[in-house]
Order: structure tokens, then C-alpha cells, then sequence
């Protein structure tokens, strides 16, 4: 394989740090009458409905940006002072058909849901349902995590802060790809989920327990948490166009496709997934003009319509203010190229669904998501009334956050900065990185080993304690395998060196290609496989070295 081969701008679901080079069918299925009326979106142009001065040349920037980054479409807007400055989509939503993005395309938002989640929590406390310092199992009795003392102490707001104890991704693979557990067996399988640090003690990024949180969610509010988002936080905003879930997307034609680099090379179309058994942590569909709504929103201190008594709010101030109070501090990284220095924080944390910091001094809040195929970012100012909002169908962290940093420049004021040479930069750098990694393998491999055992002996089924059954068969004289609850890891191990294997997924798009090493006892018995990622640029959610897979006996392999 081609050293060049693992190239990939920047990772799905860790580009929630790369801002800073530290890096759905047409109604809704429980949607229900609004709360309140929605208000119009004021659109803030000149007479002759131009764009303000700052943004003239916005537009080839944004191309510029695209075609730097091979990112089919993008979809931005600008929010300033409670007016829509600038919402437009550039590119295309879809290649093959040739269909444009507009601002009312519909894209994965993943992580970017989060915030919701967070905001919905909060509600249901303002609502006096629930206390943020309530323990979760007080809501949710059957709730365990691998350790006793963290499920007891174990809080609300704990859920939206990453800092359980739990790894990097920990338990991701209960529902990425996607899965056929249900939301509540996932959170069941914590359980098992090893504890790798310390109960609030450091920062590590996760998104089951957001998964924990929608069930809370569900079980204080009494309704599904798709209706929750419909009735008291959709419908209020006037968030027509935004669905939960791909399921929600039938019949829907203005919806982006997500495109990913096969084989970290090759741009193709990624499947429509859904995140509908983790969708607190990432299930939501939406648009930069549905957004923008969202975005004022927030800015306005969850105000949405109305002003003084009678103003019409998601939440309070004092609500929001818990939101965008840093929990989880992160510690701050140097840029990873020197052309990255100036969007380097002078500190840098995590609230409730949201990251804190700052730009040129001036308070942040933002969040990114990923999404196979999709990668986002919502941005806001808020001492200055600036929102910014890029969606985008390719998984170019680089390119959401060039554009990002533009916008925030043309609404700021300072000199004109080339971020989209700087995030190049980055991007060339970590793809050099990727490419050592593999020389590195390639110079370590002993190619003229052997497996210890005949093939045949490695065709088992082994189950590792929270995800549950992998299973190797042997095919036509090749080994394959199959995780049994996830139907896009299936593939083929190729013999690497001694007893471990490549493992080559038939889903190129998953740019999540492994090792399988066996580990065989005194007797020369299978005891155990570990596995990990091969490259450095595969997504973090693939947690494969969190796997503990042991094999079991025939008889075993009939239960699950």
C-alpha cells in the first residue's frame, strides 16, 4: 500500500479541537403545535442589497477555501447584532446529480447537536424537573459505569462535560458505525466500558454519555427526546427545516450527500447514516438558515422573541450562563504549524455542550461535529454579537475552520490573515506525519514470519465485555470478519508479521483499516486479539484498542 494512502485532511470527530490547531421526511414524526409563534429572520443588507464592505470578497474566498480543501459544498452564515448578515451556500450538495447548496440545504450537524441536548437539560431544570447536581442515577436507577463510585456520584451535568474518567471516544463503537443496539442497551453496555482516568479530573472527549443525557431527557420529560427538540426548541425558533435523525428525511430533496476520501485518496459518497441510538450526542439534521435562528437565540441570552418581561425565551440568562461556565479545562497546545499562531487561545475549557475560550481576546464559544462524509462548526462572539455557522459535505476540519476564521476577521476588523494557507499548512503536516507512521510499519514488519497457527485455527468467535461478538470465519481460503452488531465492519485479514493481521474493511469510505494481533497462551491456544488503528488519521471513534476479545467456546458462540 502506498505510503500517501492514509492521507486525510483532517480527522471526522476529532476536529472538535482543530479550531484552534491544538488541535429530517418532510413534517416531523412527533412534531406537535409550536409553543409560540416564530419570528421572521431579519436580513441585514444595504439598499441595493449588498453585503456589508468587510465581506465583498467573502464569496471567492469561500471557493478559494473549497477547491483548496476538495470540499464539494459549503453552506455559511453570519449572524451580527440579531441580523442574518450573510446566508448562502456555495458548491454542490450532490456531485453526481450536479444539485447546488443553498441555505436551506439540510446537513449532518453531529456533535453540533450537543448543545441541544445541553439546553435541553437545562429547560427541564428551569422547568423544576430536575437539578443540573442531581445525581443520574436518581433519574435513571439502572445507570452503572464500570467504576462504583463514579456511577454514585455521577451527576447531571456531569454527562455534558467529558471529564468521566472515560477515554478518548471510549465506547464508540457501540453505535459508530451505526449499530443495532437500541439507545438504552448502549447505555446498559457502560458498564463494562473500562475506566481509564480520573472522575473529573481531566478532559477527555465522549459522546455516549450524551447518549445518557437524551435518556434523562426522555425519562423527567415524559416524551420522546425527538418530540422534546420539536415542541420546545424546533417549533419555537421556527426551525422548520431541521429533523432528527436521517430517518426524518424521507422525501426531503435538498439534502446535502456526504462525501469522504476513500482510502484517505479518493473522494466518494459516504451512506446516509443515523445516529439514532446515540442522537443526544450528534442526531440532528439542519441548515445554516435554521441555524443562524438558533444561533441568535443564544446570542440574545435565549431570548427568541419579544423584549423585557415580555420577551419570549428558551431559557434564561442565569441558564445559559451555567452552559458557558468552563467545567473540563483543556490544557492549551502550541500551533502545529507556526502559521497557526494567531488563533491560538489564551485559555481553553468545556461547559455544558459547548467549548470556551477566546480569539484576539474576546470570549468564544463554539463546537464542531463530524459526521461520515459531513464535518461542521458553529462559532460565536457573544460581547460582540457574532455568530458563524459553516456546514460542509467533505471531512475538511481545514476547510470549516479557514472559512470560520475569515468570517470572524470581516466581522472583527483586524488585518487580513491567510488561513487558508495556514490550515493548508497544518493539513500538509499531519498528512506527513501520517505517511512517517507507515514507513515506520513498514520498516519494523518481519514479512517473511509466519502465523504461529494454521488459519483455520484463528476462525473463531470472539466477544470482548461491552461491545459483544467479533467474529473471524475463513472464506474461500482468506480470513474475513464480522462485527456482529454493526453491519459496515466487515472485511479481510491479510497476514501482516507472526501472529498479527491487517485488517482491510470492504467500506473504503471508514478510513479505519487495523491490526489484529492474537495472543496465544502456553499451550499455543488462542487466548486473546487486541486491535488497533492503523493510521494516526483514523477517526477516534473507532476505539478498537479498547477491545479486549476473547474467544469463545463453541457452545458460547450460539448465546449472545
Amino acid at each position: 500500500m502506498r505510503a500517501h494512502g492514509w492521507r486525510l485532511g483532517w480527522k471526522r470527530a476529532r476536529v472538535a479541537a482543530a479550531g484552534f490547531g491544538v488541535a429530517l421526511c418532510a413534517g416531523f414524526a412527533f412534531a406537535a403545535p409550536p409553543q409560540a409563534q416564530a419570528v421572521a429572520v431579519p436580513v441585514a443588507t444595504d439598499a441595493a442589497g449588498a453585503l456589508p464592505a468587510s465581506l465583498q470578497d467573502f464569496d471567492a474566498y469561500v471557493e478559494n477555501v473549497r477547491r483548496t480543501f476538495d470540499v464539494p459544498g459549503i453552506a455559511v452564515a453570519i449572524v451580527k447584532d440579531g441580523q442574518v448578515v450573510l446566508e448562502r451556500g456555495y458548491g454542490l450538495r450532490d456531485r453526481e446529480a450536479n444539485a447546488p447548496v443553498d441555505a436551506h440545504t439540510l446537513f449532518a450537524i453531529a456533535s453540533n447537536t450537543k448543545a441541544f441536548t445541553a439546553a435541553s437539560l437545562q429547560m427541564l431544570a428551569q422547568d423544576g424537573k430536575l437539578e443540573m447536581t442531581d445525581r443520574v442515577i436518581e433519574h435513571l436507577p439502572w445507570f452503572r459505569m464500570s467504576d462504583p463510585y463514579i456511577t454514585h456520584e455521577m451527576r447531571i451535568r456531569d454527562l455534558l462535560a467529558h471529564r468521566s474518567g472515560l477515554s478518548l471516544g471510549a465506547g464508540d463503537l457501540l453505535y459508530w458505525p451505526t449499530t443495532d443496539y437500541s439507545n438504552r442497551e448502549v447505555a446498559e453496555r457502560l458498564k463494562d466500558v473500562p475506566i481509564t482516568g480520573g472522575f473529573r479530573e481531566q478532559y477527555a472527549y465522549d459522546n455516549i454519555l450524551f447518549g445518557v443525557a437524551q435518556l434523562v431527557v426522555e425519562q423527567v420529560s415524559g416524551l420522546p427526546f425527538e418530540r422534546f427538540l420539536q415542541q420546545r426548541i424546533f417549533d419555537p425558533l421556527g426551525m422548520a427545516e431541521t429533523r432528527y435523525n436521517s430517518d426524518h428525511l424521507q422525501g426531503l430533496t435538498n439534502v446535502a450527500t456526504g462525501y469522504a476520501k476513500a482510502d484517505f485518496k479518493d473522494l466518494v459518497p459516504a451512506p446516509r447514516m443515523t445516529w439514532a441510538n446515540v442522537g443526544g450526542a450528534g442526531g440532528i439534521y439542519s441548515s445554516v438558515h435554521d441555524l443562524s435562528q438558533w444561533v441568535r437565540a443564544q446570542l440574545a441570552g435565549g431570548v427568541y422573541a419579544g423584549e423585557g418581561e415580555q420577551a419570549k425565551r428558551l431559557f434564561t440568562e442565569e441558564r445559559q450562563r451555567q452552559m458557558w461556565t468552563m467545567l473540563t479545562p483543556i490544557p492549551v497546545a502550541k500551533p502545529s504549524v507556526p502559521e497557526l499562531a494567531p488563533a491560538v487561545p489564551n485559555f481553553m475549557g468545556y461547559g455544558e455542550g459547548w467549548y470556551l475560550g477566546d480569539y484576539r481576546g474576546r470570549k468564544l464559544v463554539w463546537h464542531t461535529g463530524g459526521w461520515p462524509g459531513m464535518v461542521s462548526r458553529v462559532t460565536m462572539l457573544p460581547e460582540q454579537g457574532i455568530g458563524v455557522i459553516v456546514l460542509t459535505n467533505a471531512e475538511s476540519g481545514a476547510a470549516f475552520n479557514a472559512v470560520t476564521m475569515r468570517a470572524l476577521d470581516a466581522m472583527l476588523g483586524p488585518p487580513a490573515y491567510d488561513w487558508t494557507a495556514a490550515y493548508a499548512a497544518a493539513r500538509a503536516k499531519q498528512e506527513g506525519k501520517a505517511d512517517e507512521s507507515w514507513r515506520k510499519h513498514l520498516e519494523a514488519r518481519n514479512a517473511a514470519s509466519k502465523p504461529s497457527l494454521p488459519l483455520a485455527a484463528y476462525a473463531q468467535t470472539y466477544r470482548d465485555p461491552w461491545y459483544g461478538d467479533v467474529v473471524v470465519s475463513q472464506q474461500g481460503g482468506k480470513l474475513r470478519i464480522r462485527f456482529a452488531h454493526t453491519a459496515d465492519l466487515v472485511g479481510t485479514l491479510s497476514h501482516w508479521q507472526h501472529d498479527t493481521f491487517q485488517v482491510r474493511w470492504d467500506q473504503r469510505w471508514l478510513n479505519a483499516d487495523a491490526f489484529l494481533t492474537f495472543a496465544l497462551d502456553a499451550d499455543g491456544k488462542i487466548r486473546e486479539a487486541r486491535m488497533q488503528p492503523i493510521s494516526p488519521l483514523t477517526d477516534f471513534s473507532f476505539d478498537f484498542q479498547d477491545l479486549r476479545l476473547a474467544p469463545l467456546p463453541p457452545k458460547a458462540a450460539d448465546r449472545p
